[in-house]
């Protein structure tokens, strides 16, 4: 496969039975490039594992003064590396290509099942984890497949060279055949505690990361209350446990690199000195013993490789299994029926748990004594809750209607919005209904002061629509990113609009502007606002207040002010005395 085909239509289903099982998907899904490369790898090892032969043929035919004999040789070790040339690099061409495909192929299971999650991915882990694994875990599975061309090419050179080695001399031949595979069981021991280290490295890379994706979210705030310094010395102590731990993981690793200088490097004057032995009782003539020391200093490539091909393995293993982890976390709402497919425009929107009734058509504002009560029932009205969406529509509960469905027809706004970077005409390019233009909606909003401060950004820019909003459109105030959502909402005109807090961060003129025309924006449509605002509350159709999780009163602000005592101190903040 092509590397210019990439990123893939479809990365495909991948088995999540086990992280074997998952790695062995990506090897099939994969095998005409890793074939490719291992035929490669073959060529190229088994080339480079043939020259001591030809050098040992060329200083034995030199010895016997055979000219001839030596300029064989001389062409035979020429092609041998032509060939080895040519192979290694069309072998390191398929190595590249399997590094990378299956490295993007992993990047984009994990994107797209993010995606899918959506809302409950944060539920489950952490965002840090989820960058940890797309930036680092993959191309650790990347590179189990970048190795696993050489690894077959030196397994079957090795298994050439021993079956040369035995039928020239079969002490020698024994050495290496057992000899080999002992180095490479001597560094078995290191493995797990290199798995370990590198697991234990990996996890609080996660949690730094993080820390530190948390910090930058809330930076704007941090400097606010003057909270930097104690989020620099947190995310200073997680940087020196992330340091410690790679401290650790290259002790292991020194070890290892120790290990494969040192004990190679006895067995090379192992096999010499008994060549050489052999050599001057007149079992081995000179040019056998060259091309023995030859192909002893050729099976330190492979045993490196053995060496390598575990380490690699050992850290893409550990990656898989984060990768397998992330994949198999589930929506609640994944064996939810297909359901209803169609809804109906006007419908009560009922929750049991608060017992809110909202009819068709109202502004419907909704008081809480407590942000998280507010935050709840937005996640309920919108069907995320999760207990499995105990909120009907038209009698009909969330849960047991389709999923696109829900979304199509409600839609919540959180209090503190989220805005992807790109341009402002891709911001508001959403579904829509058509009956909401975008220049209405700004107007709602009130955010063409918004619109000029981004082209007041973007000198080059002339048109507000092609101004350039950074990612969760930090470079804007709370309140410019308020009415910004607000304005993707309206264009989108769901028949049901949920707004959580959508003015908290905005001034008192502003707000009274949005509070006025966004009741005649969405004349005829339902729409919930979880407010404390008198501002909002005045213009609503009803407002509703909920302490302790249960409605408690409805009716008209002015009228809920002047007669309930319990709504007049959510709303001025006093305190209520007891009679």
């Amino acid at each position: 496969m092509s590397l210019s085909r990439l990123p893939f239509p479809d990365p495909g289903t991948p088995d999540l039975r086990s992280t074997a099982a998952f790695l062995r998907w990506m090897a099939r899904a994969q095998w005409r490039t890793l074939a490719a490369g291992v035929t490669w790898g073959i060529l190229w090892m088994t080339a480079m594992a043939a020259v001591p032969a030809g050098i040992g043929a060329g200083v034995q035919a030199a010895s016997e003064g055979d000219q001839a004999g030596v300029l064989r040789a001389a062409g035979v070790i020429a092609v041998l590396t032509s060939v080895q040339a040519a192979a290694g690099v069309l072998r390191h061409r398929m190595a590249v290509t399997n590094w990378i495909t299956a490295s993007s192929r992993t990047q984009q299971l994990v994107t797209r099942h993010a995606a899918h999650l959506g809302h409950e991915l944060r539920r489950h882990v952490a965002t840090g984890e989820v960058v940890a694994v797309t930036s680092s875990d993959v191309e650790k599975i990347g590179g189990a497949f970048d190795v696993l061309a050489r690894f077959v090419g030196a397994v079957v050179a090795f298994v050439a060279v021993v079956a040369v080695l035995m039928h020239t001399s079969l002490l020698i031949g024994l050495v290496v055949l057992v000899g080999i595979p002992l180095l490479g069981l001597a560094v078995g021991p290191l493995i797990k505690p290199l798995e370990r280290t590198e697991s234990a490295q990996r996890h609080r890379l996660g949690r730094a990361t993080e820390l530190a994706s948390d910090t930058v979210a809330g930076l704007r705030v941090l400097r606010g209350i003057g909270g930097e310094d104690l989020f620099l010395r947190r995310f200073r102590a997680a940087s020196q446990e992330v340091r410690s731990a790679a401290v650790d993981v290259a002790r292991v690793r020194s070890l290892l690199d120790a290990e494969q200088v040192a004990l190679p490097g006895l067995f090379v004057v192992l096999v010499t000195w008994i060549g050489a032995r052999l050599t001057l009782s007149g079992t081995l003539e000179v040019g056998q013993l060259v091309a023995f020391y030859g192909y002893s200093a050729f099976l330190l490539v492979p045993l490196r490789t053995f060496v390598e091909a575990a380490q690699r393995w050992t850290r893409a293993y550990v990656g898989a299994t984060r990768v397998v982890r992330v994949l198999r976390l589930e929506r609640s709402d994944a064996a939810a029926p297909a359901g209803t497919s169609v809804l109906p425009a006007g419908a009560a929107l009922h929750d049991p748990i608060s017992g809110l009734t909202v009819e068709p058509g109202t502004l419907t504002a909704v008081v809480c004594a407590e942000q998280v009560t507010a935050d709840e029932i937005a996640l309920r009205l919108a069907g995320l809750d999760e207990d499995g969406a105990g909120v009907t529509y038209d009698g009909v509960r969330l849960g047991d209607i389709a999923r696109a469905t829900v979304r199509a027809t409600i839609l919540t706004q959180d209090k503190d919005p989220v805005l992807l970077s790109g341009s402002l005409a891709e911001l508001l390019d959403v579904p829509r209904s058509g009956r909401v233009t975008v220049q209405d909606a700004i107007e709602t909003a009130s955010a063409y002061d918004v619109l000029d401060a981004l082209v007041d950004a973007s000198p080059d820019v002339s048109d507000p629509m092609r101004a350039r909003i950074t990612e969760r459109g930090r470079s804007l105030s709370g309140g410019q990113r308020q009415r910004l959502a607000l304005a993707r909402s309206l264009v989108v005109d769901p028949p049901v609009l949920v707004l959580d807090e959508p003015t908290s961060a905005v001034d008192s003129h502003t707000e009274a502007r949005i509070a006025g025309a966004l009741r005649l924006a969405r004349e005829g449509r339902t729409t919930v606002v979880l407010t404390s605002s008198p501002l909002m509350l005045d213009r609503a159709d009803v407002v509703v207040l909920v302490l302790d999780g249960v409605v408690v009163a409805s009716g008209r602000h002015r009228a809920l002010l002047r007669d309930d005592p319990r709504y007049r101190a959510v709303i001025t903040r006093e305190e209520v005395t007891a009679s």
